[in-house]
């Protein structure tokens, strides 16, 4: 059970980790900005570390920094202090191709690094229901377990080092995309006459718009490559159609639907329109970057 934990980074996010943290532990801080340690030290009781070298007692660190750079620095200037067997949580928005490089500079020191990434606003870290991605060794997930747990109780482990990174960066993007999407169906709903409470009414329905891809097509479909019956992916390359026709007569510019639409031309001219449109994944399996499991 550690004690002490050493925390890199009170921005945003990394000061109410800070807080969650410092309720369970004893903990020390460092930041370049001279009012986020004021902060903390103030509210929490956290020691200011002088120097970035980690204090002896520490057998636990957080990483939460701005960017990928900051963190690898930040292990360089820190590498030679840390303490045999102790255990680096990097909690910052990475690739795992960081992680890696960050275990590199670890190598040497007995000093094991996990990422653990943090899906949650600040608000969510606040009222603790943030949840931490998790990635690297399981022993060393467990000796950090005491920390991580005071930061988030939900936690979903997803293999290797640099997966939970992987899964953070994953879901962001599909959270992005959707967001352009769901403005351009806005602002085609709107030129349209429609309803803009009962269409999120509708595409929030567990059964319609949004849920029914991941949660069907993609759960089920394509991890069991069932493509028979259901909606041929013909029809859905006609759908697609109606609503680039009703956009271009409303005046509104798409970007994402016009993209997807090119997929669904290039899946049946590859000879997928009778199967279900979740067939669409096949176009990648023939790059040779399969969506689901392998046949």
């Amino acid at each position: 059970m550690p004690e002490n934990v050493a925390i890199y980074g009170l921005g945003n996010m990394g000061y109410p980790m800070a807080r969650r943290i410092a309720a369970k532990f004893t903990t020390h801080v460092f930041d370049l900005d001279p009012s986020r340690l004021a902060r903390v030290t103030r509210e929490t009781g956290a020691t200011i570390i002088a120097d970035p070298s980690v204090p002896a007692s520490c057998e636990t660190v957080v990483l939460c920094l701005p960017h990928p750079q900051a963190s690898l620095q930040v292990l360089e200037q820190i590498r030679d202090s840390l303490t045999d067997g102790a255990v680096v949580i990097e909690t910052s928005t990475v690739n795992p191709d960081d992680v890696t490089r960050s275990a590199k500079v670890l190598e040497g020191t007995g000093a094991r690094i996990i990422d653990a990434s943090i899906l949650a606003g600040v608000s969510q870290m606040e009222a603790g229901t943030a949840s931490l991605l998790l990635g690297g060794d399981p022993q060393a997930i467990e000796a950090a377990k005491p920390v991580l747990d005071a930061i988030a109780e939900k936690q979903i482990s997803f293999g290797d080092l640099g997966t939970g990174a992987a899964a953070k960066v994953i879901n962001n993007a599909v959270a992005h995309a959707v967001m352009v999407v769901v403005a351009e169906a806005g602002s085609i709903a709107k030129a349209s006459g429609v309803d803009i409470d009962r269409l999120v009414e509708l595409m929030s329905d567990a059964e319609m718009g949004l849920h029914r891809p991941l949660t069907f097509r993609y759960a089920k479909r394509v991890m069991q490559h069932d493509y028979k019956g259901g909606m041929p992916l013909a029809a859905a390359r006609k759908d697609s159609e109606l609503a680039l026709s009703l956009a271009q007569n409303m005046g509104v510019p798409l970007f994402a639907i016009q993209a997807s639409h090119s997929v669904y031309e290039m899946a049946e001219r590859a000879g997928h329109g009778r199967d279900d449109y979740a067939a669409i994944v096949k176009l990648w399996a023939d790059w040779g970057c399969p969506a689901g499991p392998e046949d």
